[in-house]
């Protein structure tokens, strides 16, 4: 997202491409749309000169699909449905399942065991140029195990991320099906406009979503359009990484719940 004009080029549920984010560019960059998805957004990508079709499975994906499906498909992301315990094909309950497995623990899934620091691969960065342009860009492979078909916050504008000169930028990370439905980047950006400082902006952002979920995942970074940075999350201990022109090298912040 350019927080000049406010273009944004997105792409979704994109295969065979390896490089979403140059994608995403290109869509920005050469096209009046916001969002391109699935295959044309793949073919889209390939015809701008990406390189594809590619096989963008590795021998340790492979693995652990195989291990999942070795579990009988747990966790997933299927709610409401039978058969619970397997692979499916899954129907509304309501309709008789095809498996007869049971839970013998009775435990309801919490969202915790899908979506943490280990099965999703979210990166979220926002750059502020020596002209005081601020631009911000999403990239992620989704979160592991979903649903085919899933599109989670990262291509969302002022969900994964947004931008604007005039007040700053924003970054998130988390429970992507939690989180664009809050919006939690456009709340920290106009928080900022309205006032607040970036630690107040993020924190209130981070607060309206565990007030309705306080199970999720999640974290954001805010900063202003002069630099001033900070991050607030909820159910992880996060960090973020910040460099500028003054600095020797990275400096890793941690945010504490």
């Amino acid at each position: 997202m350019n927080g000049a004009t406010m273009e944004v080029g997105a792409v979704a549920a994109m295969r065979y491409v390896k490089d979403g984010i140059k994608a995403a560019r290109l869509v920005m960059q050469h096209t009046k749309h916001t969002m391109l998805v699935g295959d044309r957004a793949s073919a889209f990508a390939i015809s701008m000169g990406l390189p594809g079709p590619s096989n963008l499975s590795s021998s340790e994906s492979i693995d652990k699909w195989t291990r999942w499906k070795e579990n009988h498909c747990q966790p997933n992301f299927w709610k409401n449905v039978v058969p619970v315990y397997c692979c499916g094909p899954y129907q509304p309950k309501d309709n008789k399942g095809i498996c007869s497995e049971t839970n013998s623990m009775g435990i309801v899934e919490s969202r915790r065991s899908l979506v943490g620091p280990h099965n999703h691969d979210t990166i979220s960065m926002a750059v502020i140029d020596k002209m005081g342009h601020v631009a911000v860009g999403t990239s992620t492979n989704g979160a592991t195990f979903k649903i085919p078909g899933r599109v989670g916050d990262g291509p969302i504008a002022g969900s994964s991320a947004y931008a604007d000169d005039e007040v700053g930028a924003c970054g998130a990370t988390g429970d992507g099906d939690i989180m664009m439905r809050f919006l939690p980047c456009y709340q920290v950006v106009e928080s900022m406009r309205q006032g607040l400082e970036p630690k107040l902006a993020a924190k209130d952002a981070i607060k309206r979503i565990a007030r309705k979920f306080p199970d999720f995942m999640g974290a954001v970074v805010a900063i202003d359009r002069n630099g001033v940075h900070a991050g607030a999350c909820h159910g992880w201990t996060f960090q973020y990484s910040v460099r500028s022109a003054d600095m020797d090298d990275v400096k890793v912040f941690t945010v504490l719940p």
